[in-house]
């Protein structure tokens, strides 16, 4: 059961039920499931031009109550899934990345937990442990992902105490097509 069709059925019982920002955001990003957007590059790191002059698309390609999965494809490059999963009233971003066989790329899983719960279109994951130990420079890492339905979707970095920012905002007002699946995938 969806986290609004609970608030619904609570709300013909007469008992009110404020919806937490963390379900709130899950619900606008479970809204987008099985879509696909195109991006615009927005900020990158100076001298980065792995994202310059391609094709940015976004598919939220499959979604469970707990776990959703986001590929990212530069181009022909379809390495990159985020994966934003529930634990603990909190959302936990991922960075599943792959090479084109489909194994695991050598820095992979990379990501953090919210701190909070955020807000309902906006939600900050600093780098954990984990990602701290495989990347030493992420340790000031921030990642964050905003949801204006029916505008547009952000995904952001900031590398906090360095001019390293990166930022790029997909259009939810229209859809694309489909990409090939994201490379490690067998659907």
């Amino acid at each position: 059961m969806r986290f609004a069709s609970l608030a619904g059925v609570l709300m013909l019982c007469g008992t009110s039920v404020q919806a937490s920002p963390v379900d709130e955001f899950w619900e606008r990003m479970m809204g987008l499931c099985g879509k696909s957007f195109g991006g615009t590059l927005v900020v990158a790191p100076e001298a980065s031009t792995f994202y310059a002059g391609k094709p940015l698309v976004v598919q939220v390609r499959k979604c469970l109550d707990d776990r959703i999965w986001i590929p990212f494809h530069v181009g022909e490059d379809r390495s990159q899934t985020w994966i934003l999963s529930r634990r603990e009233g909190r959302i936990v971003l991922r960075h599943d990345h792959r090479q084109p066989d489909g194994d695991e790329s050598p820095v992979t899983m990379y990501g953090g937990r919210a701190t909070n719960t955020g807000l309902a279109g906006q939600q900050f994951f600093p780098a954990d442990q984990q990602t701290r130990e495989m990347v030493a420079a992420s340790f000031s890492n921030v990642w964050m992902l905003q949801v204006e339905p029916g505008k547009t979707l952000t995904y952001s970095l900031w590398r906090l105490g360095t001019p390293r920012t990166f930022r790029i905002d997909f259009d939810l007002s229209q859809t694309v097509d489909a990409p090939p699946p994201p490379w490690g995938w067998t659907d």
